[in-house]
């Protein structure tokens, strides 16, 4: 997935997710909390290697993050008009207001909030930075 895309969360929570984004996320797809101020969404693919992953974890060496990540976990699937229903915990996990920034991610998607990102992205999208990141990944 790849991309930027931009939309407002509404009074009810729900958020527009692009067609571009649905057509690759798939019929449903499940949104859970991200490895930072920011949501993850994995298309069922995706999420099953996830879910295969963490069951190899023997359940004595599985964290109390394994437990709050599935416990605030959530399927979704679109509405006529193309959004989900963000729950509040997670908004508030993300600082989910108004205004939103979606980003293509590789294997799944991410939902940041537009003030939040806006910095991440200030922080990070320098040349050096992104030469620095090309060679830790061997490219």
């Amino acid at each position: 997935m790849t991309g930027t895309y931009e939309h407002a969360i509404d009074a009810k929570g729900r958020l527009f997710i692009p067609a571009k984004l649905r057509e690759e996320l798939g019929s449903s797809f499940y949104l859970a909390v991200g490895a930072g101020p920011f949501l993850a969404i994995y298309p069922q693919a995706t999420w099953d290697r996830f879910v295969e992953r963490i069951s190899q974890v023997p359940i004595s060496q599985q964290t109390g993050a394994v437990r709050t990540l599935f416990a605030n976990a959530s399927k979704c699937e679109v509405d006529s008009q193309g959004r989900i229903v963000v729950p509040r915990k997670l908004r508030e996990y993300a600082s989910l207001e108004k205004d939103t920034v979606m980003l293509g991610v590789n294997d799944r998607a991410e939902i940041w909030s537009a003030e939040t990102w806006k910095a991440q992205e200030e922080e990070a999208m320098t040349p050096e930075k992104m030469v620095a990141a090309m060679a830790a990944l061997g490219l």
